[in-house]
């Protein structure tokens, strides 16, 4: 099981698998895949800005057909209460995300530099 990072999912949809490095395409390929409900959210917020031109249940559905893309379900009290526990990010969606795969202990695809350098189970 490993959990995508919101750019990683826009990145993917959009077939731009070759600003992927290899050790994140191995552990797509090799594992089970999840984003945070969180990362559906902050999509939501990029589609409306005009960052991401499809909406989040089509880049789901697509993603989940395509790798076999699940959302994650938490309970959210226990994801707020770890992510409050991060004081390296100002970042809410960072917060959150890294927070929903701290809590499984799950590896979490990342390139966002802040998230590598805190987060010890982060992979790019």
């Amino acid at each position: 099981m490993i959990f995508l990072d919101t750019h990683i999912v826009v990145w993917l949809y959009a077939g731009y698998t070759n600003k992927l490095t290899q050790t994140a395409t191995n552990a797509i390929e090799d594992n089970n895949v999840l984003i945070s409900q969180v990362a559906k959210l902050e999509m939501q917020y990029l589609h409306e800005i005009g960052r991401v031109t499809a909406a989040p249940d089509i880049i789901i559905k697509y993603l989940s057909s395509a790798i076999g893309l699940n959302l994650a379900t938490m309970n959210a009290e226990d994801v707020f209460d770890q992510a409050m526990k991060y004081q390296w990010t100002r970042d809410v969606f960072d917060r959150l995300i890294t927070a929903e795969a701290d809590i499984t202990g799950t590896s979490l695809i990342t390139k966002d530099r802040t998230i590598l350098a805190h987060y010890s189970l982060a992979v790019w």
